[in-house]
């Protein structure tokens, strides 16, 4: 990734260099002495940051801002103001300005503040990018992901689709394996028939049984008239059995003699009635281990296990979060009639770091909940669940020991975040609340390689 650009416009020759050498490691930068020159800069280069003294000769700082805004209101503009200056300085945020800064310039401070301001500006060009992509649709139907992982579900999901294949879909609850299912039968030649599910973990032994293969009048007590079932309604469709796993052995044994034999019986009934449905089962749990333990059988597994499709959990979809966030801000600012605008950097972030156990299906009801909870015009880290604000790991922990000295702890605090960032000096820094160059100094101090 390219560094990003500073423009450092200051009339004082010290200054500005002494600028230039503190940023020109992390950063590109161009340097001006005075507005006009500054201008010329921005009409020739790409430009990220425009940081810029506000008194000078001719064009002030305030001045050169609104001019720079005008043509490129993306660029983001720090103020570098005196220290008694803080009108000056309100009324530069007033006109656009991102941040200000009082000078002497702290340089520490200085790069805390360029790292946040610019990894709040591409999570933000991030967020509308991808509201616009939306619209273009990430997925079929009505999933939704960009990640590598989710790209060969759909191409999976594609190859599979125009075959006969029965298809099992594994992964956790929440994950949507129900809307995998509902992909395949639309792209499949079967689209023109029923689409029929069945949850069978909500049903006991005796009504699935009933449910899928339907029963004669007086087959059982309370039977006081046919059914037909799942599987012959069904018929010239897909049957999608959700959580098969559930299911006792007795109606395990029918369900593979359907297969095979492509007729149902009825419960009660002796006439074999034949039935053209493609079989997509779901689990959220390993068939395979079942089988060795005796829960499932081995012979129905098999038949199962022709084309698998594993669904990942969301926190193995980093790539995926914003994207869904912003897809369920808009299903829920529609049917809410809201017209909340998005997330800041900071829930985005705090959001971004929590785990998600219940996946998509609990993002989904958290967007709801946020928004219609939400008094402004934007989801901030203030309408994040506390429970989720406590359980995301965003920030670096370290356990108190009184016998400790603060060297102590201040170098374990920097050894795990190293450890935590893989030994990226510049995500630790992140982490820990620091700049590079004081950590690249501590690193000297307590002798870490």
């Amino acid at each position: 990734m390219s560094k990003p650009t500073v423009l450092i416009v200051d009339d004082e020759k010290s200054a500005r260099d002494g600028l230039v050498r503190a940023l020109r490691r992390e950063y590109n930068v161009f340097a001006a002495e005075n507005g006009s020159a500054a201008l010329a800069v921005l009409g020739e280069h790409s430009v990220d940051v425009l940081l810029s003294d506000v008194r000078m000769p001719g064009m002030d700082g305030i001045a050169l801002m609104k001019r720079a805004l005008a043509n490129r209101p993306e660029l983001i503009c720090i103020i570098l103001t005196a220290y008694g200056d803080v009108d000056i300085a309100v009324e530069a945020m007033k006109q656009g300005a991102t941040d200000f800064m009082t000078k002497p310039i702290n340089l520490d401070k200085l790069e805390l503040v360029l790292g946040r301001v610019l990894r709040a500006r591409r999570i933000e060009l991030e967020n509308e990018r991808l509201k616009e992509q939306l619209d273009d649709r990430y997925g079929m139907e009505n999933i939704i992901g960009r990640s590598p992982a989710m790209q060969e579900v759909f191409d999976t999901i594609r190859q599979v689709a125009v075959s006969r294949a029965t298809v099992l879909i594994q992964g956790e609850s929440g994950t949507g394996k129900e809307l995998v299912a509902k992909a395949i039968h639309q792209l499949s030649s079967r689209n023109k028939g029923p689409f029929v599910a069945v949850h069978c973990a909500a049903l006991s032994e005796n009504l699935l049984e009933s449910e899928l293969f339907g029963h004669e009048k007086g087959a059982f007590t309370g039977a006081m008239e046919r059914r037909v079932g799942r599987f012959e309604k069904a018929d010239g469709g897909s049957l999608f059995l959700d959580e098969i796993s559930e299911i006792d052995a007795s109606v395990q044994v029918k369900i593979l003699r359907t297969l095979e034999e492509r007729q149902v019986e009825r419960v009660g009934g002796d006439t074999p009635i034949d039935v053209d449905a493609r079989l997509i089962a779901a689990t959220n749990r390993d068939l395979k281990d079942m089988v060795e333990h005796g829960d499932f059988r081995e012979d129905l597994f098999y038949r199962l296990y022709v084309v698998v499709i594993t669904l990942p959990p969301l926190r193995e979809r980093q790539d995926d979060i914003l994207l869904l966030l912003n897809h369920y801000l808009a299903v829920f600012n529609k049917e809410n009639g809201k017209q909340i605008e998005g997330f800041t950097p900071a829930a985005y972030e705090q959001l971004a770091a929590y785990d998600w156990p219940g996946n998509i299906r609990e993002l989904r009801n958290l967007v709801e909940r946020m928004v219609v909870l939400a008094r402004g015009k934007v989801l901030d880290l203030k309408d994040v669940p506390v429970q989720v604000r406590e359980r995301s790991g965003s920030s670096v922990e370290v356990r108190a020991d009184a016998e400790l000295t603060v060297d102590e702890m201040e170098r374990r605090m920097i050894l795990q975040a190293l450890e935590k960032t893989g030994g990226n000096r510049t995500r630790a820094a992140e982490k820990l609340g620091i700049s590079r160059r004081t950590l690249h100094r501590k690193l000297n101090q307590y002798e870490i390689d």
